[in-house]
């Protein structure tokens, strides 16, 4: 009776943690089959844009928008490897037929964000986006240098005065563009759920060592 106990604590321990692996390794394949959705979504032909667009039914839908990039804008904080920090620049657009949204125009690095960026007329071609980037942790908004640590859908279209509708530009028509586009890709989207699997069903094999440890240290004569 004195190995019941810790062998029922090591076969329920292993279960624990194989269920957990498995539960990741479905994970996994649902998470691929959301990616790959999205690929193919966010290669098919662009569109115009929706009249009322909604994350349910057109994230990373491609869209095609023709009108004005104004001179309001803000500074989203960010940092581009191999190139250091600099902004995300998120402009008010007016379109020809009379709306007004947001355009993710790009990337422009720390030493230009002083730079003035006037109103330009050009054509979009980008991805429709619900930016999930706000959290508890997300510092509020510098106002007054107009610096933001996070894309928060919602407060930028209050204070741009637009739609709570956003573009993340892949290309416009200007010729000479101050803004380098950072385009939506599927390959930033977190997919974790591969490192957990692994963490799992290797925490099992741990466990199952240190049970099986455990019993050949009681079974071992004395000396």
């Amino acid at each position: 009776m004195r190995f019941f106990l810790p062998l029922v604590f090591g076969i329920v321990g292993t279960a624990v943690l194989v269920s957990l692996g498995v539960w990741q390794l479905q994970r996994l394949q649902w998470k691929e089959g959301i990616l790959a959705e999205i690929d193919m979504r966010m290669l098919s032909v662009p569109v115009t844009l929706p009249d009322n667009p909604t994350e349910q039914d057109h994230e990373y839908v491609p869209v095609v928008v023709s009108g004005q990039f104004t001179d309001r804008e803000i500074n989203v904080l960010v940092s581009v490897k191999g190139v250091g920090p600099g902004f995300r620049i998120v402009t008010a657009f007016e379109t020809d037929d009379g709306r007004r949204i947001l355009v993710d125009r790009g990337f422009i690095p720390e030493r230009e964000k002083a730079l003035a960026r006037p109103a330009v007329s050009a054509v979009v071609t980008g991805t429709l986006l619900w930016p999930d980037e706000v959290d508890s942790f997300t510092p509020d908004p510098d106002l007054t240098s107009n610096i933001w640590f996070a894309r928060d859908l919602p407060a930028m279209a209050d204070m741009l005065t637009t739609e709570e509708v956003l573009v993340v530009a892949r290309q416009t028509s200007e010729t000479d563009s101050p803004v380098t586009p950072m385009p939506v890709d599927s390959a930033g989207i977190p997919n974790n759920h591969l490192e957990y699997v692994f963490t799992w069903f290797g925490l099992a094999v741990i466990w199952v060592l240190m049970t099986g440890y455990f019993f050949w240290r009681q079974r071992r004569p004395a000396t």
